[in-house]
């Protein structure tokens, strides 16, 4: 069977115009069946919060191929040496415990007339209310002489696991005087502040190990997330050792070559050791084979309930959802999944449901103790999640309180991940 978008499409769309309608389990008897696809900030959330909340009057199954889960988020850290892999790796055993079906495979097709997801391993799992929360993918062509196969010598390291070590390790064998280049992605993308924590984590462990060092960063955007407070931590830290070319130096005209270790800014060709290519982005797979991505490549979501708006069973979370004014971050999806959760489990059961409301802090750390955040609070409304309110750290804070803005991303690490995974 060929698992593409017609395929699964059908008169699905149809379905977008059900979300209030009375509520026919799958397969037609027995509990309301929920599938999550995506065990990360925002899936694995979303599928714990239904299976508590409901006491077990819904049955969840989360389908994530990976059997240990390790975070983007932190990841940077574990560049700088601050971090070990072991500690950004999660297992799904603690949600498993808790009554979900944790189903270790791809999903590959989502039938909408049928209410099934496919999976790579055969077979498919019937469900009343689907969530898909598969992070990002890349999209093709996005930076010249670039795609998924040079991954190995240009790593994009932005799926954490086995890129992020590679990207280590290549750092770590960076000749004395070595250059290091970042190819940062264009708006919207996982994580805004995250390019610019990876510098500073590699200044870091540069100045340690290799202060002969260049950075050289490469960027699209004339602004990126919490610049001024970056580059002020930058030259108090790190001297001239990063260098930032914006598209007014050519920063939006980059090409590179992998095979030679070159980057070229508009026509001007440079040799580098290392090459971190971070390209642009559109939702997972997965969304687009449900059929609930647009032209741009996410999936437009009901701010009240994160139902897509191409049909109201399938709800979208975290990186790959058009919703609004929020981040794509792990505390984004993380807050959403909570929402959905509660939307999803009143459509099921008739509980009650609550106004949305939503939150997010991103935190990066420039050098030892010297921690930065900018967050914010959000309602929904009928066009988008809004933000009412917002803060971010300032450019001159005393030691003390950049050092304890740095435990307090700590204290958040260590609450979100068992607030995913129990």
């Amino acid at each position: 069977m060929k698992l593409d978008r017609r395929g699964f499409l059908g008169a699905g769309v149809a379905a977008a115009a059900t979300a209030s309608a009375p509520m026919v389990m799958a397969g037609g008897h027995g509990k309301p069946k929920v599938v999550v696809v995506g065990g990360g900030a925002g899936g694995a959330t979303a599928a714990r919060y239904i299976a508590k909340d409901s006491g077990g009057a819904i049955d969840v199954t989360l389908i994530e191929p990976t059997r240990t889960y390790y975070t983007c988020f932190f990841s940077n850290l574990y560049l700088g040496g601050y971090r070990d892999m072991a500690s950004l790796g999660h297992s799904y055993g603690g949600l498993a415990s808790q009554g979900i079906n944790v189903v270790h495979d791809w999903a590959i097709g989502v039938d909408r007339d049928a209410k099934t997801v496919m999976l790579a391993g055969g077979g498919s799992v019937p469900y009343d209310k689907l969530i898909l929360s598969p992070g990002i993918d890349f999209r093709d062509g996005a930076v010249e002489g670039w795609d998924l196969s040079s991954q190995n010598a240009m790593p994009h390291a932005y799926k954490a696991g086995s890129q992020t070590e590679l990207l280590k390790s290549q750092i770590d064998a960076m000749p004395a005087g070595g250059t290091f280049a970042m190819v940062a992605p264009p708006n919207p993308f996982r994580c805004p502040p995250g390019p610019y924590e990876r510098i500073s984590m590699v200044a870091h462990h540069l100045k340690n190990n290799n202060p002969t060092a260049k950075i050289l960063i490469l960027d699209p955007k004339a602004k990126f997330s919490k610049q001024g407070l970056f580059q002020d931590g930058w030259a108090r830290h790190y001297g001239n050792m990063i260098e930032w070319v914006g598209p007014d130096f050519g920063g939006d005209m980059v090409s590179v070559d992998p095979g030679a270790m070159e980057v070229n800014i508009d026509g001007e060709v440079t040799k580098v050791d290392v090459c971190n290519v971070i390209p642009a982005m559109k939702a997972g797979k997965i969304a687009e084979i449900a059929g609930v991505t647009n032209d741009a490549g996410w999936a437009p979501v009901d701010p009240h309930t994160m139902a897509s708006r191409e049909d109201g069973d399938i709800y979208v979370l975290g990186d790959s959802a058009q919703q609004g004014d929020m981040p794509k971050s792990g505390f984004s999806a993380n807050s959403q999944a909570k929402v959905c959760a509660m939307a999803v489990r009143g459509a099921l059961t008739g509980s009650a449901t609550f106004p949305a409301r939503f939150s997010n802090t991103c935190w990066s750390l420039i050098e030892t103790d010297d921690g930065i955040k900018v967050g914010a609070s959000y309602e929904a409304t009928d066009e988008k999640i809004a933000k009412t309110s917002g803060f971010v750290s300032q450019v001159g804070e005393d030691d003390a309180t950049r050092a304890a803005t740095y435990q307090e991303s700590i204290g958040w690490y260590d609450g979100i991940t068992a607030d995913m995974f129990g």
